[in-house]
């Protein structure tokens, strides 16, 4: 509004998000956050979105309300779109998952046709609601025929902040996936994440979205995207190309049949073997993400991997081997490789060791075994 005394800070991200729109690219996450729950309100679909610290955002990167500098008001842009839109509404709850998130799945319940949504503060700090995934959102539709929509953001990822802030516990829900219960992914676009948010209201039956979200990559330089991936024509994408393949990358990959091995990952570790990939000039390692874990997306694979039957599969994770992906996702992998009659059958895992706890909390531990695991993916065996 005019004369409103906006933070410094804040403004500085408003005119970021001006240049994106002016330029029609390099748009962030929270942007693309924002043109989804935006768009669904002037459809007039109600967002709703809860969770502890959710109005800035844990990484002050949402910034949902304005507050005055002055008289300390508040202004929700997103309430100030235009005339006769649905309502935003953003709550910072309480410290108690439990009750939060038993809450917003019962308002889930109650208003199938808007999008609710509940944020972890962190990932990790979900498994204070466990009795809510395990008794309720995991199951209520097969014990109750009870749909619900409701949207889990938790945020995930290693980046050296140890054992109590790294992992969203992926494991636990992909171990609870059977029946086309719910959803579960990892996006590692903002425009995916835009697509998948708009998907949850879109669709003529609702599923639960457990989704892993980023912390470093809301800020990377490398994780943006154009407007041309959020607006008409564009969509979710459960399985996702390689950016050397879309000119996102310098470098000029090899023919398919010429390509020695295939990394397969998920989130944030994408953007460290695309930097060291491009760095080392390794044009016949592809990187191929798969976004979404649950339901598996199983003819997309099949497409994507009948390019590269000969090749070496690699499954690589940052966390654990006895955690993240890896135990769902290799008798899936597996499956697609024989099906499109692959020379390598399984695929290879490269990570973490099995280990009780789910991070180091020695950065300079982190920093080591994360070094490690990427220089294992890309290091084709002969070479």
């Amino acid at each position: 509004p005019p004369g409103f005394a906006i933070h410094k800070n804040v403004e500085r991200q408003l005119e970021s998000k001006r240049q994106m729109i002016a330029n029609g690219e390099g748009f962030d996450w929270a942007t693309a956050e924002a043109l989804a729950f935006g768009s669904l309100l002037t459809e007039g679909v109600p967002v709703r979105l809860s969770g502890q610290d959710s109005t800035r955002g844990t990484f002050s990167q949402r910034h949902s309300a304005f507050i005055n500098q002055e008289t300390e008001d508040r202004h929700f842009p997103l309430n100030a779109i235009r005339k006769g839109q649905a309502r935003y509404e953003v709550i910072d709850s309480m410290l108690s998952e439990y009750a939060v998130l038993g809450f917003e799945y019962g308002y889930s319940l109650s208003e199938p046709n808007a999008l609710v949504m509940w944020e972890a503060q962190f990932g990790d700090f979900a498994n204070g609601a466990q009795i809510m995934f395990d008794q309720f959102i995991s199951s209520g539709e097969s014990k109750w025929l009870r749909m619900s929509g409701l949207v889990m953001l938790l945020p995930h990822g290693y980046e050296g902040q140890g054992p109590e802030h790294s992992s969203a516990r992926l494991e636990r829900f992909l171990q609870m996936c059977g029946q086309d219960n719910w959803i579960v992914a990892n996006c590692s676009t903002p425009a995916n994440y835009f697509h998948i948010l708009r998907r949850q209201v879109h669709r003529s039956f609702r599923k639960p979205l457990v989704l892993m979200t980023p912390k470093s990559l809301l800020r990377h330089k490398m994780a943006v995207s154009r407007a041309a991936d959020l607006t008409t024509g564009s969509s979710f994408h459960r399985v996702l190309w390689d950016d050397a393949e879309r000119g996102n990358s310098q470098l000029q990959l090899k023919p398919d049949n010429e390509i020695k091995r295939v990394v397969l990952c998920s989130g944030k570790v994408y953007y460290d073997l695309l930097e060291e990939r491009d760095a080392r000039g390794l044009d016949d390692v592809y990187l191929l993400r798969v976004e979404q874990f649950y339901p598996f997306p199983a003819q997309s694979l099949v497409k994507e991997l009948s390019r590269f039957k000969g090749a070496q599969m690699v499954w690589c994770q940052e966390e654990p081997k006895n955690q993240g992906a890896w135990t769902f996702i290799e008798p899936n992998i597996e499956w697609v490789l024989n099906r499109i009659e692959a020379t390598h059958q399984r695929p290879v895992y490269v990570g973490r060791a099995a280990s009780a706890s789910p991070a180091t909390g020695l950065a300079s531990s982190h920093k080591a075994q994360q070094q490690a695991l990427v220089d294992e993916a890309l290091t084709v065996e002969g070479k």
